[in-house]
């Protein structure tokens, strides 16, 4: 427990990089002192960053990658050209034990290509999911798969079902997670072809707490700890969700300034408020890791902020503490013994 965790950071990934991504990194090293980070991008650049900082230099490394993977670019070939850009530097790192883990807030298809083409599946894992949490009424939730698998087959989500229990008992200490499937309705006989196969599966599924199928409606008010979906399905909710949360912030702050009596009354709510609303702001609880993977590879939102980049590396400390590749491998391992 007491063993460094080294954290490969894509410094020149994302809408504000190096920036955001350099300011979070020197914050995530101050909060935690068994934390080395790896700043991986152009060395000129980011230790130009590094001068706005006074950090603990044992603690931030930085790495010359002096080429740069962009998001239009089409991920496959990137990945095979781009041999010195932060992301491919940054996976072969995990590859090569040198990083415990990779985050960036690059390119989302070079990074799924990437993490299956460099670090690798665990054996017995068919399709690694994006799982990332969404705040709750109840406080949040994984939800499994939001954009790495558009076409999903029942045995890819009884798995995506399987690793987000392990990682919402193991990191956020959810004991007993309900698991639920995305669904039109909450009876057994709804849904597509995918649902109806992989309900009873998973509803058969022994080393789960399978609870049924949940609606949209239900998912903000906390109805599960691990939603399950293909890709699709996913990030159509993860962006909506985002979309109606900061809609819903500027019209309430709106609200709140518009005639003196609304200003005199945030002042008196403001504090409540501002705990509320920040409830919903999803940077804080960090990016989605891509689960069953060889190595932890994080993805962070491409606008992602000093917060969310904090956030995102200091949850791969948890994983690595809380061995959860070690535990995915072991319950993949068990079902493979099942099935034959």
């Amino acid at each position: 427990m007491g063993d460094t965790v080294r954290v490969a950071v894509d410094a020149m990934g994302g809408d504000n990089a190096p920036g955001e991504i350099v300011k979070g990194a020197v914050h995530a090293a101050a909060m935690n002192k068994g934390l080395s980070v790896l700043l991986i991008g152009q060395e000129a650049v980011v230790r130009e960053e590094l001068k706005n900082y006074q950090y603990p230099q044992d603690q931030i490394t930085v790495v010359d990658a002096p080429e740069v993977i962009e998001t239009a670019e089409p991920p496959v070939m990137a990945i095979r050209k781009k041999k010195k850009s932060s992301i491919v530097m940054g996976m072969n790192m995990i590859k090569q034990g040198e990083a415990d883990a990779f985050v960036s807030a690059g390119s989302s298809g070079a990074i799924l290509v990437g993490g299956q083409l460099i670090v690798g599946r665990i054996k017995g894992v068919e399709r690694p999911p994006l799982a990332p949490l969404i705040p709750t009424e109840k406080g949040v939730s994984l939800l499994v798969d939001c954009g790495a698998n558009v076409d999903a087959r029942p045995s890819h989500l009884i798995q995506f079902a399987r690793m987000g229990s392990i990682y919402m008992e193991h990191v956020l200490g959810v004991k007993k997670p309900r698991v639920a499937i995305v669904n039109i309705g909450a009876e057994e006989e709804k849904g597509n072809a995918l649902v109806k196969e992989t309900f009873p599966l998973l509803k058969n599924c022994p080393d789960i707490h399978f609870v049924g199928s949940i609606e949209a409606r239900e998912i903000p008010h906390g109805g599960a700890d691990v939603i399950v979906c293909e890709a699709f399905v996913g990030n159509v909710i993860l962006k909506l969700y985002e979309g109606v949360g900061a809609t819903m912030i500027k019209m309430v702050k709106q609200g709140m300034m518009g005639s003196l009596r609304s200003k005199i009354g945030a002042l008196l709510v403001k504090p409540a408020l501002k705990s509320t609303l920040s409830a919903f702001d999803a940077s804080q609880y960090g990016g989605a890791p891509l689960l069953g993977l060889n190595g932890l590879v994080v993805k962070t939102h491409g606008s992602a902020k000093a917060q969310e980049v904090t956030n995102s590396i200091i949850q791969c400390v948890t994983f690595k503490e809380q061995q959860i590749n070690e535990r995915i491998k072991k319950m993949i391992g068990t079902s493979s013994q099942e099935e034959e």
